[in-house]
């Protein structure tokens, strides 16, 4: 009678680098594709929320005839202003349905002008440096400028 518990099982040494190796080349080839997703992913995320700002802006003016000056900013949209042209017709709870002007992905503001210099009022995010102008990732993005 054979003795069970004497049978040796288990991977060689050899079989053990076999499957790291191949593992590591899986890594190698879509940990880039991932990782040079998240700067496309934060752009978009800017987008998204500079068009639910432009759509809390349209609200804002239809029930008030105007559009929050840049002193009140982008603020307005979730607390009556109380410097400048005072709204007559604020909606209760305000115009956004989070309680606060979220930050651009990067952690930076955006910045809010109004009047605007290209059209009735300008948002914008600098992008990952947090500095007007640059290319790619640090791309400033601007409401008159997304398709």
């Amino acid at each position: 009678m054979k003795n069970v518990y004497s049978r040796q099982e288990g991977f060689t040494l050899l079989e053990i680098i076999v499957v790291v190796f191949i593992l590591s080349i899986l890594v190698a080839l879509v940990a880039p594709k991932i990782i040079g997703r998240t700067d496309d992913a934060r752009i978009t995320d800017a987008k998204l929320q500079i068009k639910n700002f432009e759509m809390a802006l349209k609200l804002f003016k239809l029930d008030n005839g105007f559009y929050p000056d840049t002193q009140q900013g982008l603020d307005a949209l979730i607390e009556k202003p109380t410097v400048g042209q005072m709204p007559t017709k604020y909606r209760d709870g305000g115009y956004l349905e989070q309680k606060k002007i979220p930050l651009d992905p990067w952690g930076n503001p955006y910045i809010y002008l109004c009047p605007g210099l290209h059209g009735d009022f300008d948002i914008i995010s600098y992008g990952a440096d947090g500095k007007e102008g640059g290319e790619g990732k640090n791309a400033d993005i601007k409401n008159w400028d997304m398709q």
